[in-house]
């Protein structure tokens, strides 16, 4: 009995072998039950584009691939958008089925794409940049020439396109995997032999495209990688030959094929012929479509040895071409044995060689054309955290911009013709405050025109003939002469709003007690104002305010930024002339600003916690001292909070870099800096201060340098005189001191270890042996102060320094600015004072029709009033009046179509490098740059900037002044003058309408 069940087992275990044998061998013909279970696993794992952020989505971690085209970088890159104000508006929503895959480990099934990149377009979708890569390849499986597919499949994978079974893995090639897994076998049990790969290319393009470092490291990601082709074989079904024919064309679009110098990474046949051999795609097939032409078989040779290098790209393509060529003749060998090539081929081929010559680049337009692409890349580098250029070209990405293509591109193309002499003559550049001398070729142009909307402010056209990066509108810091004027304006016209809002609801006897507090001109004018006409509304006041007169007689000396200053006008005409602020205003006249920034420094003056009068006229009042200890603590700590701002963030080196900017730039100032900064090596820091900033003057000897220093030591000198030789406040040089040690001190760090130094920065103030020696510093300092106040103003109006010069001077344009600055100021009033943000971007798009698709757009960013309305209209009435009777006039001819329509604020800075003696005499004047530029708005909708500019010495050269941008928006309104969005009608917006009581 027992016997017989011992042969009932064994035949049971004999059939069930046999079962499962067969079951497998039927499987490896067949391939249904896997078809059928992958198949399985696919359905429903999807995906689709929602509104708003999506859900159950796994991002990539790594890949080649995946990494390179933005994928797993995608969940950094929108945090950092949506810090910086966008919106998700779509982004794709998976299914369970498809989270579960993904939870798996597989990568994820979709249909991938064989080339990517940025792509930029205009307002109306046309394309501005297209980086596509690869850039060459198939676009269909059957444009691929056959020997071609040939030769793949019989060095790849050659039963991958056998049409028995349809429902063939990709995945799997049972003969390679049986002698993969033999190898390894005997590679366990201590046999040298070589383990022979299982890839194929299902695996391969899953390894080079998902698995990390393009590689595979070890079983399970091998494992990985054959789950995830297999899944993405029977995504669409059982029947995979439709999806076996696209892995042919997906792996000769895609191979890494190594890396060239100055074409970047290689990725696919096509790329790789251009890059390695400069043959060009089209060619290539056309040659290899008839096999037997004398052509074909140099360009066999050449593909060829890239399907076999691929094995090994960076090691056969760059370091052993010799060796690849020796690879190259045996497979020639082995296909024409097999029949793969004809005869006639091979021997073509057998007798050809490889021409490294890498294909050269077309030659790019010029800068000019492709600028506004180019900031708006340098902008997203920053933006998305992305490390240059090269890569974000490589992203998976598409811009929609603000700008207008064809006004861009005509407005670049009219500004490259103003280097031409007889352009400029036919231009009619010619002429007083034109370009009556100096070479036209070296000046600089550029050009912004904005609009403004709901929420935002778009760039319509940003051009310039700047044949390089620079970007004159953000990256320089510009004498911009005159458009400080209208800062100043804005501030005056802010500063008469202010006082009646304050004011306005007061009654006579009120009134009355703070006319008799207050000691500013515009302070007693508003309220002389509101006295005479109870009830005044603002708008009226204002336009008082613009028929307030000053004098322009530049006879009287200033004590402004530390010292005594005179004062001229551009037109001596105007020396004898009593003007109205609106006839100042219209004409550029520089002493009526000097004498209004005056009024605007006494005004922040009077609001001073403490009284400016007290202080200069009662130095021996017992409550004095007491008052102004309690002054240098608040103050302190506020210029401590305000300055610790400016500086946070820096390192050493940039503390005293910013610290330099805004000193005065002598040898005593100088010599004061590297004492206070670094006293135990004062010495060497000043030489390196006086190269640096002092590179036109002889570099004394150390033992000359000694001494300027041992003059101005701490141990000699207190902070305050320190500081006033410097021209810096006492409390910015200690604490740039401070942070040059501790650069990540915190602010309350900062406030105690400064308590003694608040005291002492102010301490001067006790002393009353040089009663008119104090008053001047005491006068200096609060001069500083004022500016500190008027500094605030205009940073909230988009002033992008941040610190002004503490001088009236800063009326004139002595304060630098920049043209974008200027553009956002007139946003500001042209939007009656609201402050919008300023738009390049309008729409970014990630990864479209892919499982992480992504759309972002801007969100509703609150806007900011930063100016009462009637400010912001009375400015614009002033800036028409600069067009219609002012220094702009002649745009009435110029820019007839628009004159009326025009307003705008002209400015000419002659920047100069001036050095005087002891008593104020002029040494040394030399020209640094020269620059004009004019500030305009068109309409109610329109507003931007035109400069001119000359760096450098060559500057002395040109006598341009705001004439020459004048003329040029002139000609650029010409010739867009038919683009829909400037065309008539279209100019005019809607503005709140404010209408004077009187």
């Amino acid at each position: 009995m027992l016997r017989w069940l011992t042969w009932i087992v064994r035949g049971l275990l004999l059939t069930l072998l046999v079962g499962v044998i067969a079951v497998t061998a039927y499987e490896m013909r067949s391939f249904r039950f896997q078809s059928e279970w992958f198949a399985g696993l696919t359905a429903g794992a999807d995906y689709g584009l929602g509104s708003g952020p999506g859900r159950g989505i796994v991002y990539p971690e790594d890949g080649e691939w995946d990494r390179r085209l933005g994928y797993t970088r995608l969940p950094a890159m929108l945090e950092r958008l949506t810090a910086r104000g966008y919106r998700i508006d779509a982004q794709a929503t998976w299914t369970p089925q498809l989270t579960r895959l993904a939870d798996w480990g597989a990568f994820v099934p979709y249909d991938r794409k064989h080339h990517a990149g940025l792509e930029m377009t205009d307002q109306d979708g046309r394309r501005l940049h297209g980086a596509r890569y690869p850039e060459r390849g198939y676009a269909r499986f059957d444009d691929i020439p056959a020997v071609v597919v040939a030769t793949l499949l019989y060095i790849e994978n050659q039963s991958l396109l056998d049409d028995d079974p349809a429902a063939r893995n990709p995945a799997v090639e049972w003969k390679r995997l049986a002698l993969s897994l033999g190898t390894m076998g005997m590679h366990l049990v201590g046999r040298d032999m070589d383990v022979h790969g299982a890839s194929t290319l299902a695996t391969q393009i899953e390894k080079y495209r998902h698995s990390p470092g393009g590689r595979t490291d070890g079983v399970e990601e091998k494992a990985r990688q054959m789950l995830s082709a297999s899944l993405r074989a029977y995504r669409h079904g059982t029947d995979t030959r439709a999806a076996r024919r696209a892995l042919v064309t997906e792996y000769v679009n895609t191979v890494p094929l190594a890396a060239v110098p100055g074409f970047g990474e290689v990725h696919g046949l096509g790329d790789g012929l251009w890059a390695w051999f400069g043959a060009d795609l089209d060619e290539v097939n056309a040659r290899l479509a008839d096999p037997d032409s004398p052509a074909a078989g140099a360009a066999y040779r050449q593909v060829l040895s890239l399907l076999i290098a691929q094995r090994r790209p960076s090691d056969l393509l760059r370091q052993r071409q010799a060796e690849l060529e020796t690879l190259t003749d045996s497979y020639l060998r082995l296909l024409a044995r097999d029949g793969v090539i004809g005869g006639s081929l091979y021997e073509q081929a057998a007798a050809a060689e490889l021409r490294w010559q890498p294909g050269t680049r077309p030659q790019p337009p010029p800068f000019t054309e492709r600028k506004w692409p180019y900031f708006v890349r340098a902008r997203l580098t920053e933006t998305l955290g992305v490390g240059s250029l090269y890569e974000l070209d490589r992203l998976d990405m598409s811009v929609a911009t603000t700008i207008d293509g064809e006004a861009q591109a005509r407005t670049a193309r009219l500004l490259a013709r103003l280097g031409d002499p007889a352009e400029v003559q036919t231009l009619r550049l010619i002429g007083q405050g034109l370009l009556e001398r100096g070479d036209p070729a070296g000046v600089r142009y550029s050009v912004t025109i904005m609009e403004r909307g709901p929420q935002a402010n778009r760039i319509r056209v940003q051009a310039d003939n700047i044949d390089g990066p620079f970007d004159l509108n953000r990256g320089a810091k510009l004498d911009l002469g005159s458009t400080a004027k209208l800062r100043t304006l804005v501030t005056y016209l802010d500063v008469l709003a202010a006082l009646h809002g304050r004011s306005a609801a007061l009654g006579r006897a009120e009134l009355l007690a703070e006319s008799l507090r207050r000691r500013d001109a515009l302070g007693l004018w508003v309220i002389d104002q509101l006295r005479a006409h109870p009830g005044l509304p603002l708008i009226t006041l204002l336009e008082s305010g613009m028929r307030r007169v000053y004098s322009a007689n530049p006879g009287e000396r200033f004590f402004t930024g530390g010292g005594r200053h005179e004062f001229s006008n551009f037109d001596s005409e105007d020396d004898q002339r009593f003007l109205t602020v609106a006839e100042a205003f219209d004409r550029s006249v520089n002493l009526v600003f000097v004498r209004m920034m005056r009024d605007l420094v006494a005004y922040y003056q009077a609001e001073m916690p403490y009284s400016t009068e007290r202080l200069l006229e009662q130095a021996d009042s017992p409550e004095r001292r007491a008052y102004l200890e309690r002054f240098a603590d608040q103050e302190g700590t506020e210029f401590l909070r305000r300055f610790h701002a400016q500086y946070s963030g820096a390192d050493g080196e940039a503390v005293m870099a910013r610290l330099v900017q805004r000193a005065r730039v002598t040898p005593n100032a100088l010599a004061t800096l590297a004492a206070s900064l670094d006293p135990e090596a004062a010495l060497p820091l000043l030489r390196r201060l006086w190269d640096d900033y002092l590179p036109d003057r002889p570099r004394p000897a150390d033992p000359e340098l000694g001494a300027l220093i041992a003059a101005v030591a701490p141990a000699r000198m207190s902070l305050v005189d320190r500081a006033y030789i410097a021209r810096v406040h006492p409390l910015e040089l200690w604490l740039a001191g401070h942070l040059r040690q501790q650069p990540a001190a915190p602010l309350q760090d900062v406030i105690d270890a400064s308590r003694d130094v608040r005291l002492d920065a102010y301490h001067w103030l006790f002393r009353t042996q040089r009663r008119r020696a104090q008053d001047r510093r005491i006068a200096t300092l609060l001069e500083q102060e004022a500016f500190l106040d008027i500094h605030a103003q205009w940073a909230r109006l988009g002033y992008p320094f941040d610190a002004i010069v503490p001088s009236l001077a800063s009326a004139l344009g002595s304060a630098a600015d920049q043209p974008a600055a200027l553009a956002e100021l007139l946003g500001i009033i042209v939007n009656d004072g609201v402050r919008l943000p300023t738009r390049a971007v309008e729409h970014l798009r990630f990864a479209a029709a892919t499982p992480w698709e992504v759309a972002l757009g801007h969100g509703d960013a609150a806007p900011e009033r930063v100016l009462p309305a009637e400010v912001a209209a009375v400015t614009r009435q002033a800036l028409r009046g600069v067009v219609m009777e002012g220094t702009a006039r002649r745009l009435q001819w110029t820019a007839s179509r628009w004159a009326g329509a025009i307003g705008g604020k002209t400015g000419t800075g002659d920047h100069r490098f001036e050095q005087r003696d002891a008593r104020g005499r002029l040494i040394e004047s030399r020209v640094v740059n020269r620059a004009a530029v004019f500030t305009f708005t068109l309409g109610d909708r329109y507003f931007g900037t035109v400069t001119a500019f000359v760096p450098g010495r060559a500057a002395a050269g040109y006598g341009f002044t705001s004439a020459l941008p004048v003329h040029v928006l002139g000609l650029v309104l010409a010739e867009i003058e038919d683009q829909l969005w400037l065309a008539e009608g279209t100019v005019t917006g809607q503005h709140t309408e404010i209408t004077s009581g009187g």
